[in-house]
This record gives C-alpha cells, structure tokens and sequence, in this order.
C-alpha cells in the first residue's frame, strides 16, 4: 500500500488586497489633495503657527470622542513610544513646517512638498517596514519623482535657489514620511482610525499650549472663507483624510501605495487654479498626465512580480 498525503498549499495574499490599499490611499490622496491650497487660503487670515496647531486641536478633540464613544484598547507602552513618532511627523512636523512655508510660497510650489513625498516615505517603508521592492519598482519610483518635482517646480519658477520656503517644505517632506511609514506599521496592529487619533492624543498637550499662544499673539481675525478653509484643514486633512490613507498603507505594501500620492501634485494645482486663479497652461496638463503614467507604472511594476508557487510538501509511506 502506498497512500500519498499532501499538505494545503500555504495561502498566497490576493493582488486585490493590493489593489484595496491603492483604493483606499486614492481616497486619502483626494482628501489631502486640497491640503496646500486651503492652507494658502488661510494664512491670509490666521498666523502659521495657529493654522499648523489649531488644527490639530479640533482633529484632537474629534479622536477623543471617537475613541471614547467606541471604547477603543489603550495602547501598550510600546505603541505610545511609536506613536509619539507618529504624531512628530504628521500631527506637529507637517502642518506646522508646511503652514509657514506657504506664508511666502505659492500654492503650486508647495505642492513640490507632495511630489517628495512618495519617493521619501518609500524610503521609510524599506527602512521601518523592511520592504523590498525589486529594482525596477525603485526607477519607476525616483523617475516619477523626478518628473513630479519638475512639474511642480515649473509652476513655481523659483527652483533657481533654495529659498527658507524651500527648506521648511524639504523639512516637511522628512517629517512626513517617517509620520506615514510608522503610522502605516501601526496601524496593522491597532487600526487605520485608531492610529491617527492616539497620534493626535498624545500630541494635543503641546499642540493646545501652541494654539493659545499664537491666538494671543495675533488674534484670528479670518474671513468666512478663512474660516472654512481652516476649517476643512483640521476636520479632514488633519483627522479623516487620515482614517483612508493609513488603511491604504496597512493594507499595503506601503512602498507601493505610497506611490500613488505623486498624483497628488495635479490635483493640488488643478484645486489652486480653480480657488486661487492661477494659471493652468498646456505645460501644466502634459506635466500632470506624466505624473500620473508614472505613477501608473510603478504600481503596476509592483503588482507583476512573479507570484511564488505554492509549496506542496509530499509524504510516500510504503508498508
């Protein structure tokens, strides 16, 4: 007698779990993508500072209740130590660097700060997450950068020098990245939500004392507008927006959902067109479809790699 038994092939992640965080980060890039214009919008009427901490003060107070009404698991000493991290890069690093950086800037300069972005939190993902994306995902990734930075530069026109703008919104990218590989690490263990409210938790002492501080030192003196924009600012760019993103990211692989921000760029100039009235010119178009080919590209670079066949293991017995 010679029964053969085989062992259950080991289990394969499906590409539509890729494809679900590409999904959900496209929802989160079209949240912030309305980021940098608002934020131009209103430094017209609020002082950096109290755009940068102010907002996180509102989003602070909509995690708390959150957090409370769903009685969510306090996370373990371990997890505050990273969430601290969290909350240096995209609850203080960001918003704060950004908000000053657009005092002189213009909206479709800063919009540079969003072409880093991807390349640098693929960076963080390699370093933190211990992803290895194949060499041809790396060329895509830097060549989409590339062409991002020169898009957004050509808009600006002030690529020449390095202004002080220049080096708070390099600063911001920094920050950020190291803010959504961490946060994308966190979030697989305490969830997507639950990440960017702890974050803003545990930031929100400082942030308070920040908010009272520039108040007192010029007054908010916003118009309706202002209002609304600072507004959509603290609500969605600094809470919800986040709530898709770290999704995405959890989901992962974070180097690939990453990538999907460089169309972020596009629609950051496209919305200051439309808000702000500048200038949309063929340029800008031909520079907005080569974004987005290259973003297409290393997605799909990242989700052709050659699937590992299952492992079946074997046993003869012979009697």
């Amino acid at each position: 007698m010679n029964p053969n038994s085989s062992a259950t092939p080991q289990k394969i992640p499906l590409l539509s779990s890729s494809g679900s965080g590409i999904a959900w980060g496209l929802l989160g890039v079209a949240a912030f993508s309305f980021t940098v214009p608002f934020t131009r919008i209103a430094v017209g009427g609020f002082s950096p500072l109290f755009i940068g901490s102010g907002r996180a003060v509102i989003a602070a107070a909509l995690a708390i209740a959150a957090l409370s009404l769903t009685r969510q698991r306090i996370p373990n000493a371990g997890q505050w130590i990273r969430l601290a991290v969290v909350a240096s890069g995209i609850v203080i690093g960001f918003p704060l660097l950004t908000s000053f950086a657009l005092t002189t800037a213009p909206a479709s300069h800063g919009a540079v700060v969003i072409a880093l972005l991807p390349a640098a939190t693929a960076v963080m993902a390699v370093v933190r997450g211990k992803e290895r994306p194949p060499r041809s995902f790396w060329v895509m990734a830097i060549i989409g950068a590339i062409v991002a930075i020169g898009f957004a530069a050509a808009q600006g026109g002030r690529f020449t020098h390095l202004t002080t703008s220049d080096l708070l919104l390099f600063s911001a990218v920094f920050a950020a990245a190291i803010g959504y590989a961490e946060g994308g690490l966190l979030a697989r263990e305490v969830g997507a939500w639950q990440t960017v409210s702890w974050a803003l938790v545990i930031a929100s002492p400082l942030m308070i004392v920040l908010t009272v501080f520039a108040a007192v030192q010029q007054p908010p003196t916003g118009t309706p507008i202002e209002w609304a924009a600072f507004g959509y600012l603290a609500v969605i760019s600094m809470f919800l927006g986040f709530f898709a993103w770290y999704r995405g990211l959890a989901i992962g692989p974070m180097s690939l959902v990453s990538q999907v921000q460089l169309i972020q760029p596009v629609l950051s100039i496209l919305w200051a067109a439309l808000l702000l009235k500048e200038q949309i010119t063929w340029a800008t178009i031909l520079g907005g479809v080569a974004v987005i080919l290259c973003a297409g590209i290393a997605v799909r670079t990242r989700l052709n790699q050659p699937k590992p066949q299952p492992v079946v293991v074997s046993l003869s017995i012979d009697s």
